[in-house]
C-alpha cells in the first residue's frame, strides 16, 4: 500500500516581467521560494532527503546550482523538464518518492528565467518535440506563428464551430482571472479590466486577445512534501495538506485523432482527472477551489469540460452561469491563473500547489474562497504531459 503524502510547506516569489528585477537570477529565485517553503514547514534544509528541481530553459545542472543556495548536503538532486507541466512533474516525482517509501521529506522546486516575447525553440538543428502535434494541427487549421496562440486559438475556434461558443465567453474568462489577481501580491499583473477592455485588446489569434493570453515571466515556487510518519514525528499535522489523488498522463493515440482540442491536451487532462477521482473518491462537485492551466482562455474553457465540471460542449454556458468565480460552485484560478499571475514555465505547477495549500489552510487573505475542504490542481505541457492533483486538509 502506498504511503500517504502531505504538503507541509510552500513558498514562491512574486512573478515578474522578464528582466524587471535587476540581478535576479534563478539561484536568487530558488533561494527565495525554497527558504519560504522551509520556513513555512518549520524545518531546516538538512532535513530534506531528496530534491526535484524543474525548469525549461537552462543548463544541464541548473537544479543543483539552484538548491545549493539552500545548503550543500549531498542529497540526490534531479533536474526535471516537461515543458509547461515541469513544476507539477517535479511535484509528482517528489510525491512518488514518498509514496514508494524511499524518502520521508522531499523538496519540489521550480523556477524559470525567461526572455521577453513569445516562446520559441532553442535548438533548430534537430527534430522539434511538438513537430508531430503541429503537423497534425496544420492538417485541419491554417498555420500561424508563434505556435502557442495558434494551437490553443485553433482549439477555441473548433469549440465555437461545434458548440456555438462565443468570443465573449472566452473573454469573460480573461476578465475573471485578471479580476482575481487584484488580491494576489505574487501576481505579475494586479489590474482589473472590464469585459470590453478584454475584447478590445490587441488580437493575437482570433478569438484570443492579448488579455486572454499568459505572459512570459520570471519566478519560482517550492513545496516541501512529507510522509505520515514525518508529519507525526515533527508535529506538522495542524498545517499539513494531504495529496489524496494524483495522476500524470502523456499523449494518447487520441491526441492525433484530428481534433484540435486533443492536440492541445484535452484527452490527457480527462484521463488524468478520471484516475484522480478514482484514487481520491472525490468528484468534480466535491472541490471548492481549482487552479487550472489557463495559458489561454480557450484552454480554461476546454479544461472545465475535461475535468467534468460540465458536459462536453457546455463550457460556454458554465462561463455565463457565474459558477467559476466567487459566489459560484467553484472558484477557478483565485490566484489570477497563468493569464494574470504569470507563467514562468518551471514554477507554474508549484505556484498552483502553494495557492491551493493556502486556500485549504484558510490563509489566502482577500482571495480566500470561504471554507475550503478539497482543492484540485491541473497543469499541462504540450508535447506532452498533464498532471492533475487533488488535495484535502489533513485529518489526524
Amino acid at each position: 500500500m502506498a504511503n500517504k503524502v502531505y504538503v507541509v510547506g510552500v513558498g514562491m516569489t512574486k512573478f515578474e516581467k522578464p528582466g524587471r528585477r535587476e540581478g535576479w537570477d534563478y539561484p536568487q529565485m530558488a533561494r527565495e521560494s525554497g527558504s519560504n517553503a522551509l520556513a513555512d514547514a518549520g524545518i531546516e534544509y538538512d532535513q530534506v532527503q531528496q530534491a526535484y528541481v524543474g525548469y525549461v530553459y537552462g543548463e544541464s545542472t541548473s537544479g543543483q546550482r539552484a538548491v545549493y543556495e539552500l545548503g550543500l548536503t549531498g542529497i540526490p538532486v534531479v533536474n526535471v523538464n516537461n515543458n509547461c507541466a515541469t513544476g507539477s512533474t517535479a511535484l509528482y516525482l517528489a510525491a512518488e518518492a514518498i509514496r514508494g517509501g524511499r524518502a520521508d521529506c522531499v523538496l519540489a522546486l521550480g523556477f524559470e528565467k525567461m526572455k521577453p516575447g513569445s516562446l520559441g525553440s532553442t535548438f533548430d538543428d534537430r527534430e522539434q518535440p511538438m513537430g508531430n502535434h503541429m503537423q497534425a494541427l496544420a492538417e485541419i487549421s491554417e498555420v500561424l506563428f508563434p505556435p502557442a496562440p495558434w494551437m490553443f486559438g485553433a482549439a477555441g475556434r473548433e469549440h465555437m464551430k461545434a458548440h456555438g461558443t462565443t468570443a465573449e465567453q472566452f473573454a469573460k474568462i480573461g476578465e475573471k482571472n485578471h479580476r482575481h489577481s487584484v488580491n494576489n501580491p505574487y501576481a505579475q499583473f494586479q489590474d482589473a479590466y472590464t469585459l470590453e477592455d478584454v475584447l478590445g485588446s490587441r488580437m493575437i489569434y482570433d478569438p484570443l486577445t492579448k488579455l486572454q493570453c499568459s505572459p512570459t515571466s520570471d519566478g519560482s515556487g517550492a513545496a516541501i512534501l512529507a510522509s505520515e510518519s514525518y508529519v507525526d514525528a515533527h508535529g506538522l499535522a495542524g498545517r499539513a495538506v494531504e495529496i489524496v489523488g494524483q495522476a500524470m498522463t502523456t499523449d494518447f493515440a487520441s491526441t492525433f485523432d484530428g481534433s484540435a482540442k486533443n492536440i492541445v491536451g484535452y484527452d490527457m487532462t480527462k484521463q488524468a482527472a478520471v484516475r484522480v477521482y478514482a484514487q481520491s473518491g472525490l468528484g468534480p462537485g466535491d472541490f471548492q477551489v481549482i487552479e487550472l492551466h489557463d495559458c489561454f482562455s480557450a484552454n480554461e474553457l476546454l479544461t472545465y469540460e475535461a475535468l467534468g465540471l460540465c458536459a462536453e460542449g457546455d463550457g460556454g454556458e458554465l462561463v455565463d452561469s457565474g459558477e467559476t468565480t466567487y459566489g459560484g460552485k467553484w472558484v477557478v484560478n483565485p490566484s489570477g491563473g497563468l493569464i494574470s499571475k504569470g507563467h514562468p514555465l518551471g514554477a507554474t505547477g508549484l505556484a498552483q500547489c502553494a495557492e491551493l495549500t493556502w486556500q485549504l489552510r484558510g490563509d489566502a487573505g482577500k482571495r480566500q474562497a470561504g471554507a475550503v475542504g478539497a482543492a484540485l490542481q491541473h497543469n499541462i505541457g504540450l508535447g506532452g504531459a498533464a498532471v492533475v492533483t487533488a488535495y484535502q486538509r489533513a485529518v489526524r
